[in-house]
């Protein structure tokens, strides 16, 4: 595959060299920006899916680690500056993304921090070669917000077609991505702190789903098209198969169901976990705390 990697200054990010991975994808190419920060070892900084999805979710946590490694955080095909085409959103495309992008930026095994449904596939990848050393998995999951409120895949299917669709999909994205509803989502599951959910802060989110082509990996996230495994025991054998170290961090505030599916991997021989303040985005909301949480696990040489 033809690949390039090109400096630009047209992106806003966290304070490191942003960059531009062109990729392609059954003949069309898709501009994945990324950002790096800081020198050291390299370590992978992957932000959840969700309709909101930008590196600036874990860009904070990037400057925490920076002073000891070289952060490298993506904003994934479909979200954040990243393009956005219309494409049919699955997971092949962001398994074959991960894999190409992994080969082409690092030469040596590093360590992989994902937050959310980045984690099936940092696990996937894991498991199919030696691309990692020591994984860190923030508040991990593998189910669409849609399966996880019991819709079948019809349903799903039906609900996606329609977002896709020019006008109505157009139309009914807009009224699931106001300000007032991100907010309101952001104080359901995502932050535990209301006082941080400010008007400025559901601006910037806003903003990040009015780009155009947004609404097609967005819908495809909370239809579930975009959950890499199924059901939980795809999920588990994944990590009873991984062979490096891997930690799970569990938000003390998460969302009932999620945190069954956090509880029963971390149940596993030999994960190690740790729960803090939070939801769904501790790596956003408590940046610090997640870094002083897995800092052992970070330097150790186990």
């Amino acid at each position: 595959m033809s690949t390039n990697l090109l400096s630009t200054s047209a992106a806003i990010g966290f304070g490191g060299v942003v960059q531009e991975y062109l990729w392609n994808w059954e003949n069309q190419q898709l501009r994945v920006v990324y950002e790096t920060l800081g020198k050291g070892s390299p370590l992978l900084l992957l932000p959840s899916f969700s309709s909101v999805s930008t590196r600036l979710e874990v860009g904070e946590l990037a400057k925490l680690l920076a002073p000891n490694f070289q952060v490298v955080a993506i904003d994934w095909p479909g979200f954040g500056e990243s393009s956005r085409p219309s494409l049919n959103y699955r997971p092949e495309i962001y398994q074959h993304f991960l894999e190409d992008f992994v080969k082409a930026v690092f030469n040596t095994p590093i360590t992989a921090i994902a937050a959310g449904h980045a984690a099936s596939y940092v696990l996937q990848l894991a498991v199919k070669q030696a691309a990692f050393s020591k994984i860190i998995l923030l508040a991990p999951t593998w189910r669409g917000p849609l399966p996880t409120m019991g819709a079948s895949q019809q349903i799903a299917g039906i609900v996606r077609g329609l977002v896709r669709s020019p006008i109505l999909g157009q139309a009914l994205y807009k009224l699931n991505t106001t300000q007032s509803f991100l907010s309101f989502m952001y104080r359901r599951h995502v932050f535990t702190d209301a006082a941080k959910i400010t008007p400025s802060f559901i601006e910037k989110k806003w903003q990040t789903t009015q780009q155009p082509g947004a609404r097609f990996a967005s819908a495809a996230f909370v239809t579930g098209n975009l959950d890499a495994v199924h059901e939980q025991f795809d999920f588990l054998k994944l990590v009873q198969s991984l062979t490096v170290p891997l930690m799970v961090v569990i938000g003390e505030s998460s969302p009932p169901k999620s945190r069954e599916e956090m509880n029963a991997l971390v149940a596993l021989p030999g994960v190690r976990s740790v729960v803090i303040p939070g939801s769904l985005g501790l790596h956003e909301e408590y940046p610090a705390v997640v870094l002083e949480a897995v800092e052992d696990f970070l330097f150790s040489n186990k």
